[in-house]
C-alpha cells in the first residue's frame, strides 16, 4: 500500500533521463529552487535503458509523492504518465526532448528547464485525458497524450536519424519526412464508436489527443486535451500529385478539404489494415501492425503546472 508523504513540505520525485540533462549543475540548480519554494529535499531517479521510466515513477509513488516529475522527452513523459493515470497524484512535465509534444500542448515553455520546474512546485492541478491503445487485437493497452500513428507518420519516426535530431532538432523530422513520401496506400477500415466503416486506401492514418504537432503544425484542429473525444484523420493521397491534396486538406480552409483528408471524432476508434504498417506512440516507433483499437478516458491523468496555466485549463 502506498505510504502519502506526512511532512509539512511536499515531496518531489523527478524521474530524468540521464542522457537529456540539461547539464551538471541542474541537479543542485533544482534542490536550491525546492528549499525556495518550501519543499523538501527531492528524490532524484534516473531512468535507464532498462527501465525508462515506469519502474521509477512506481518507485516515487511508494515513497510518497506529492508529485512525479517526468524530465526528458515523450518517452520519459508517456512511461511515468502510465503509471499515475488513475493514481490522482499529479506529474510535472520538465520538458528535455527534441519534440516534448505534451508541454508544448499545455503551453509549457520547452526552452527554460528550471523555468518549467518553477512552475511545477508553484503551480496548481489540471487533469486532461488519456489513450488507450491495443495493438493487434492485444489485451495489454498502452497509453499515449499526444498522437498514435500507423503507416507514413511512424515510418518517419522509424527512420529518422538520431544524430540529425542532435544538431537540427525537430528538422530532422522533416528530412526523414521527404525521404518516406514515396510509396503506395494500403486498404484501411476505420470505425468510430462502433458505428459503420469508412473505408479507404491511406497512406496513414493518426490519433491525436491534442492539436499540436513537430513543427507547431496544426493537425488535428479542434482537439482538446480535456474534452473526452479523440480525434483521427487519415490521409490518402491519390495520383502524382496527390501529397499535394494531402496539403491543402491539412493547411488549407475547412471549405477546401477534400477526400485526400478524412477528419473523424468520438471516444473509441477501431483501425484495420490490409497489410501492416509501421506504428507510433507520442513518437516513439513501437514495430508494424495490421489492427489498432483506441479509447479515450477522459480526465484519467493529473498534470501540476503554472497558475496561470491551470487557471486557464488545458489549451487544445
Amino acid at each position: 500500500m502506498t505510504q502519502r508523504n506526512n511532512g509539512a513540505a511536499g515531496l518531489a520525485a523527478v524521474v530524468i533521463n540521464p542522457v537529456k540533462s540539461p547539464g551538471d549543475g541542474f541537479r543542485d540548480e533544482f534542490q536550491s529552487l525546492c528549499r525556495e519554494e518550501g519543499w523538501g529535499e527531492p528524490l532524484w531517479l534516473e531512468t535507464t535503458e532498462d527501465d525508462p521510466g515506469a519502474g521509477q515513477a512506481r518507485e516515487a509513488l511508494e515513497a510518497g509523492a506529492d508529485v512525479v516529475i517526468a524530465a526528458g522527452g515523450d518517452g520519459t513523459v508517456r512511461c511515468v504518465a502510465e503509471v499515475l493515470a488513475g493514481t490522482g497524484v499529479a506529474m510535472g512535465l520538465l520538458p528535455l526532448g527534441t519534440g516534448n509534444l505534451l508541454a508544448r500542448n499545455l503551453g509549457i515553455d520547452v526552452a527554460d528547464p528550471l523555468g518549467a520546474a518553477r512552475g511545477i512546485l508553484a503551480g496548481r492541478d489540471i487533469t486532461i485525458d488519456v489513450v488507450r491503445a491495443h495493438l493487434d487485437h492485444s489485451d495489454q493497452g498502452q497509453l499515449f497524450l499526444v498522437m498514435a500513428g500507423l503507416g507514413y507518420d511512424a515510418a518517419i519516426m522509424a527512420n529518422t536519424v538520431d544524430g540529425l535530431k542532435d544538431r537540427i532538432g525537430w528538422l530532422a523530422y522533416v528530412e526523414a519526412g521527404m525521404r518516406q513520401l514515396p510509396g503506395r496506400p494500403v486498404r484501411a477500415r476505420i470505425s468510430i464508436d462502433g458505428g459503420r466503416e469508412v473505408r479507404r486506401r491511406i497512406r496513414s492514418v493518426m490519433v491525436g489527443n491534442c492539436g499540436q504537432l513537430m513543427g507547431g503544425v496544426e493537425m488535428f484542429p479542434d482537439a482538446r486535451i480535456d474534452d473526452g473525444v479523440l480525434d483521427l484523420v487519415a490521409l490518402s493521397p491519390r495520383g502524382r500529385l496527390g501529397w499535394l491534396g494531402v496539403l491543402a486538406g491539412v493547411f488549407g480552409p475547412a471549405a477546401a478539404r477534400n477526400r485526400s483528408v478524412d477528419y473523424l471524432a468520438g471516444k473509441s476508434a477501431a483501425i484495420t489494415l490490409a497489410e501492416a504498417q509501421e506504428f507510433q506512440l507520442d513518437g516513439d516507433h513501437l514495430g508494424s501492425a495490421r489492427h489498432l483499437r483506441v479509447a479515450v478516458e477522459p480526465g484519467a491523468l493529473t498534470i501540476r503546472t503554472a497558475a496561470r496555466q491551470a487557471g486557464a485549463g488545458a489549451p487544445g
